[in-house]
């Protein structure tokens, strides 16, 4: 189980600036999307129905593979070895993830495991890269160039910003996605969910805690909105 140092959850400070005004990778997703629609590549209908599935896919999935691993170390093991393999063990196939043949843009699949040695967290410097078959759309202030920048460079420091303070003696760990992987962290079970139902589990499992900037806690099942995230 989990000993936790610090509430690990945003305390309301946020130091990752969301700004209103379009992006240049916005501009450059949108240029990409419209050529590859002249050219054939797929068609305005299929990224309107992409576009709503994964506005609404949430992290529910990755909550339940979580949940399944802390109750099944059989399953667990499965999904360390082969993450891709094991999400479809609950429902989820990365090559169909929207259940119409729209692809994924994933190439591997990578499920990492805090340990009281070891806590891991994702972050994409080149653009947002996010696992989103099992979490969903990235949050605001995952984009920023203030986080991708920042993680690489000083964990510890952009962590603390997020209210999780770790212990000296835990190695942090950050994976760098790109356009051949996806990571999700798998956070260590709390103390207090002793006997627990796998439903019960998955409800505390939230998104910061499987990007890994957060704890999960018995007594918390959504994530605490940063102020980028309150003004929107």
């Amino acid at each position: 189980m989990a000993k936790h140092h610090g509430d690990g959850h945003h305390d309301g400070h946020n130091a990752f600036d969301v700004s209103s005004k379009v992006s240049e990778f916005e501009i450059l997703e949108l240029a990409v999307r419209e050529l590859a629609i002249e050219k054939g590549i797929f068609s305005a209908e299929d990224h309107r129905r992409f576009a709503e599935w994964a506005e609404g896919v949430g992290p529910h999935g990755g909550s339940k593979l979580v949940a399944k691993a802390w109750s099944d170390p059989a399953f667990k093991q499965r999904l360390l070895e082969n993450g891709t393999e094991a999400c479809k063990e609950v429902g989820i196939d990365w090559l169909q993830p929207t259940g119409v043949g729209t692809p994924s843009d994933y190439t591997f699949f990578y499920v990492l495991e805090n340990t009281p040695q070891v806590h891991n967290v994702i972050v994409c410097t080149l653009c947002s890269c996010y696992p989103r078959p099992v979490l969903g759309m990235s949050p605001d202030w995952y984009r920023t160039p203030s986080y991708r920048r920042r993680m690489v460079r000083r964990p510890r420091e952009v962590l603390a910003e997020f209210g999780l303070h770790l212990p000296a003696d835990v190695e942090v760990r950050v994976h760098d996605s790109n356009q051949k992987s996806r990571f999700m962290v798998m956070p260590m079970r709390p103390e207090g969910t002793e006997g627990w139902s796998e439903e019960q589990l998955a409800r505390i499992v939230t998104r910061d805690t499987m990007i890994g900037v957060a704890l999960p806690r018995a007594d918390r099942t959504s994530d605490a909105g940063s102020l980028a995230e309150q003004a929107r």
